[in-house]
């Protein structure tokens, strides 16, 4: 009896399998039922005759399962189709600059916002500490309010270097020799060369003479290094960046930003004092960097001193920038 369960069940598989589609989910119920069908069939058998059947079953779902029968419809045999390449992106076209030439220089000095200051003639100690000297400037001479702004280098020197942009914040990552050669164009203007005005770095010590504006304390503003941040743009209040100018209060007379900021470049090569007094000194004769003053955004409150210098070791750089003068009879 048990073959001739075996042999039903094989009748039933194949029936239940016949016009099926390859990996058709039809296959599986049709040979479940086909199977459960032929159990009443089976009722007379002995209990050992009767578990033949299901055996069978099991067997029968196995196969169909292997058979891929319970799955989605499968894919047809052949070569995968190629996907479709993406689109190439054709980047825009370069926008065409302005040619340099093409840009209008400014008229005069007044004519980009640039402001100056009469600084009076007088005697001042220049440095501190062992440094300490006295020093005459024997001659008035106008300094600039304010550090010059990348509005004002670019409209002269067609091109803003700076790191930190900002139309009225002060240029930096300039060299001393761009400072001088804006200097030269600000002169060659067709209204400052007509007025025989000729605009230069201040040297070290009128540098100084200005920032001091008459005081002999650590700052311009007296000892006390926490007012400072009334003053200047350092590293305990800059955020990390220069800051428009102006932002801060002026010295006595009249000048901005002379603490903090940016450092500001002097003509003067960096050396020794001469630790004696000195009238309308110039500094050493040649050297390898130029004298920076005043501080900037970036270091502490004692490199901000009116005394403090240090070199352009690093040439151009964000942290140094430069304001002009010059001596109303232009020498």
């Amino acid at each position: 009896m048990g073959k001739i369960s075996g042999f039903f069940c094989y009748l039933a598989f194949v029936e239940s399998c016949r016009g099926c589609p390859a990996g058709s989910k039809v296959a599986l119920p049709r040979a479940a039922g086909v199977l459960f069908m032929l159990l009443p069939v089976n009722q007379s058998l002995t209990t050992g005759a009767n578990v033949n059947p299901f055996k069978c079953a099991v067997v029968c779902v196995a196969v169909v399962v292997m058979c891929g029968c319970d799955q989605e419809q499968s894919k047809p045999l052949g070569p995968t189709p190629l996907k479709p390449k993406p689109p190439v992106l054709t980047p825009d076209p370069t926008p065409v600059a302005t040619p340099v030439e093409d840009m209008e220089l400014p008229e005069s000095a007044d004519s980009i916002g640039m402001e100056f200051k009469l600084i009076p003639a007088g005697t001042f100690t220049m440095g501190d500490g062992d440094d300490a000297h006295d020093v005459t400037i024997t001659k008035p001479f106008k300094m600039g309010v304010h550090e010059v702004t990348q509005a004002q280098y670019e409209q002269v020197m067609r091109n803003n270097p700076s790191f930190f942009k900002g139309a009225e914040n002060p240029v930096e990552k300039v060299s001393c020799d761009d400072a001088v050669e804006f200097c030269r164009k600000l002169s060659a203007l067709p209204a400052e060369k007509a007025a025989g005005n000729i605009y230069r770095l201040p040297t070290e010590a009128q540098w100084e003479y200005a920032c001091r504006a008459g005081t002999a304390t650590k700052y311009s503003f007296g000892d006390d290094g926490s007012d400072l941040g009334d003053y200047a743009w350092y590293d305990s209040n800059s955020g990390s960046k220069t800051h428009p100018v102006g932002g801060k209060q002026p010295n006595a007379w009249g000048l901005y930003d002379m603490h903090g900021n940016v450092w500001e470049l002097c003509q003067d090569w960096l050396g020794d004092y001469p630790g004696r007094a000195a009238t309308d000194p110039i500094g050493a004769g040649g050297g390898s960097y130029r004298v920076i003053r005043g501080g900037s955004w970036g270091v502490t409150a004692d490199h901000c001193r009116s005394a403090s210098h240090w070199d352009d070791t690093s040439r151009r750089n964000f942290l140094s920038g430069f304001r002009v003068c010059l001596s109303p009879s232009g020498k």
